[in-house]
């Protein structure tokens, strides 16, 4: 048998568009992600080797308060998914098959919500923790 380490690497693009400024950047705070909640080329992509894959930065997110992870927000939700948290700050990479990974949340700053990842209504947001600005 022939044991040897395999070593590769990745270039993350960090592209976040809908960040208006670094304003808030040293606020973020860090959180576990529920990955299962997440929807691959919707919310997330595989990487090279299929094995391989990155939440998009942006995707707008909120604490269940029923698991305490946080999952995407969703404004109909009534466990807690309806408070908006904040937005995953940058691409987080993680293997695909893995349930929970910890992420940068921002809570503080400025952003253009038409550029985020995913569809976001920032005038129907009717709860947050956040301190976020929509230009």
């Amino acid at each position: 048998m022939d044991i040897q380490p395999i070593t590769t690497s990745q270039r993350l693009q960090v592209g976040r568009p809908w960040l208006l400024s670094t304003h808030g950047t040293e606020t973020n705070q860090t959180v576990t992600l529920d990955v299962n909640k997440f929807t691959e080329n919707v919310h997330w992509v595989r990487g090279i080797k299929t094995v391989e894959a990155r939440l998009k930065s942006g995707i707008p997110l909120a604490r269940n308060t029923t698991s305490g992870l946080y999952e995407p927000y969703d404004a109909a939700a009534t466990d807690g998914r309806e408070v908006l948290a904040g937005v995953l700050d940058t691409e987080t990479p993680f293997g695909v098959g893995a349930t929970r990974i910890g992420a940068a949340l921002r809570i503080h700053g400025h952003i253009a919500p038409a550029k985020l990842p995913v569809p976001f209504d920032a005038a129907a947001v009717k709860k947050t923790t956040a301190a976020l600005t929509y230009a």
